[in-house]
């Protein structure tokens, strides 16, 4: 049975409940809702798992916080037995238009602390990411300060439609392919 790890990135702590730098583990709980699993506490994450269509879906939301991922991504990549190219990374993306999506098979960090940390930890650049579009609605020098805040109401119900997409787009991955799901969701 082919075994996906889905790494929803984001922070730890009700503080960042419901912020766009979390967008990640917001994909990933509606996505445990839709398949009745429920997230449990284990080693540098939580974890769930489903299966779909004959392959199996780990779900990993890091505890390392977003800038140390990369040490829980190795870990469950290694004791999972995981290749690369079976995992997806979930990440927020000022530098994306709110609500679209961007799926890739590799690439650089793009100033992205999480993305830089797995990088590092997994010594290379080639692992599937999937970048949801924050926009970049903020003041120059104020990045931080946007991500970490809450969504705008508009924001919340936009999302409303954008999340089930973005759970599409995880079971297209693990069952089409990154190609054919790269053509189905990208820009949408």
């Amino acid at each position: 049975m082919k075994k996906f790890l889905i790494v929803g990135l984001g922070n730890i702590g009700e503080k960042y409940d419901n912020t766009r730098h979390n967008i990640g583990f917001k994909i990933l709980d509606a996505l445990a809702k839709e398949y009745s699993v429920s997230f449990e506490t284990e080693k540098l994450g939580d974890i769930a798992n489903f299966r779909f269509k004959g392959r199996t879906f780990i779900l990993l939301k890091p505890s390392t916080y977003m800038n140390l991922s990369g040490k829980a991504v190795k870990y469950w990549m290694e004791k999972e037995k995981i290749e690369i190219e079976n995992i997806l990374i979930i990440t927020d993306d000022l530098n994306i238009d709110f609500g679209t999506i961007r799926l890739k098979g590799k690439g650089s960090a793009g100033g992205h602390n999480g993305l830089k940390d797995i990088q590092e930890k997994l010594n290379t650049t080639k692992y599937p990411r999937f970048r949801f579009g924050v926009g970049a609605n903020y003041s120059r020098g104020r990045q931080v300060d946007f991500v970490l805040n809450k969504w705008t109401e508009e924001e919340e119900s936009e999302l409303i439609e954008r999340i089930p997409v973005s759970c599409n787009v995880i079971t297209s991955f693990g069952t089409a392919g990154i190609s054919n799901t790269m053509n189905t969701f990208n820009g949408k």
